[in-house]
């Protein structure tokens, strides 16, 4: 089922036609676009194309804040050439050449990958936010009215309950559902063969594992399943855009940070616009779209598609955190996703789900 982006309209004209798939990627090219910034004089901008590869989930909040920095000095007369899919594929697929200036990624590994490449400085995560330019957390999506009357993470294990979420071996947004289902046994006093048996039944009930974390919603939305594990910021801007589903914040979930970095031999300018994220501006469209501002001082207002747009981000009972609770995703990835070893690749192997 295809969804419509939503594109928030203003500034220069940003022609940023991408498909937010899995893999491959399929990127496309904006024509040039110039803006006077309300100086009248067009001609006298410096027109510079900036090449943007993302993971599927933020297209929308990218392209708002691409508008909205094209009114300002630094991002007058910038054009975007972008590709969307899921996350570690994005990361390979730069890896292996494609072109890129700006990367936003939903794993810090894949960033990581690039750093180990020679491709992005090893520093790039040394400022105050560590890289992390939004944020969300993992909820639950549902049928309108939640029929299964699904609350917390129990009832996903139920026998009749059908789950959809993107697939480990592709998808960042996956990898941080599944460890957000194993960390709540853990909070809740489980052992580790406690989380073991827990996950274990949640792939049994899985009865869709697309490349993405938009494939996934896009599968839930045509019907597939009864709950779709998901990021908040993705169940909310399907509800902007009209889609028939609710959402559940159970009451232990796990923070979301989603890393954006600059490549080594980038234009100058992709470096401004990684300054640009962190203004109170740019976190303020990253909100509107459903993610949790990554500063302090971001005055929300009330959120379309929020349970309760009035205060769209309340705060979970317990909140994991992958540093806290995972040792970090150098420790995380190679316990849980190893290709050959990982914990959940051999419950995906266990339970037929690995593909």
């Amino acid at each position: 089922m295809t969804r419509t982006t939503w594109l928030k309209a203003g500034g220069a004209v940003i022609v940023a036609m991408v498909v937010a798939a899995c893999a491959p990627a399929e990127t496309a090219s904006s024509p040039t676009a110039t803006s006077a910034a309300g100086n009248g004089d067009a001609a006298a901008v410096e027109e510079t194309n900036l090449s943007l590869v993302g993971f599927a989930v933020p297209k929308a909040a990218n392209n708002a804040i691409q508008e909205l920095w094209s009114q300002t000095p630094e991002g007058e007369g910038v054009t975007w050439t972008e590709s969307y899919g899921a996350s570690g594929d994005q990361s390979r697929a730069v890896e292996s050449g494609l072109d890129a200036d700006y990367v936003h990624f939903s794993l810090e590994g894949d960033v990581t990958r690039l750093v180990d490449a020679g491709l992005v400085s090893e520093d790039w995560n040394a400022g105050e936010h560590a890289g992390i330019v939004s944020q969300s957390i993992v909820v639950f999506a549902v049928r309108p009215g939640n029929p299964k009357g699904i609350e917390d993470w129990d009832d996903l294990i139920a026998d009749d309950v059908e789950i959809v979420t993107p697939n480990p071996g592709s998808s960042g947004s996956a990898r941080w559902n599944i460890l957000a289902g194993w960390g709540q046994v853990i909070a809740d006093g489980g052992s580790e063969e406690d989380a073991k048996e827990y996950t274990t039944q949640l792939f049994e009930n899985v009865v869709a594992l697309p490349g993405s974390g938009r494939d996934a919603t896009s599968a839930f939305l045509s019907g597939t399943g009864d709950v779709l594990l998901s990021y908040e910021n993705e169940a909310i801007l399907a509800k902007q855009e009209g889609e028939e589903l609710d959402y559940v914040v159970p009451d232990t979930t796990l923070r979301i940070d989603n890393p954006g970095a600059v490549l080594k031999d980038a234009d100058p300018k992709a470096a401004a616009w990684l300054e640009f994220l962190y203004t109170p501006e740019a976190q303020g469209e990253f909100a509107k779209l459903g993610f949790r501002p990554v500063i302090d001082g971001v005055e929300v207002g009330e959120v379309e598609g929020a349970n309760d747009p009035s205060d769209p981000f309340p705060a979970p009972g317990t909140l994991l955190n992958i540093d806290d609770d995972f040792g970090g995703w150098d420790e995380a990835n190679p316990t849980f996703f190893d290709t050959e070893n990982g914990i959940i690749t051999q419950i995906q192997v266990d339970t037929g789900k690995s593909s």
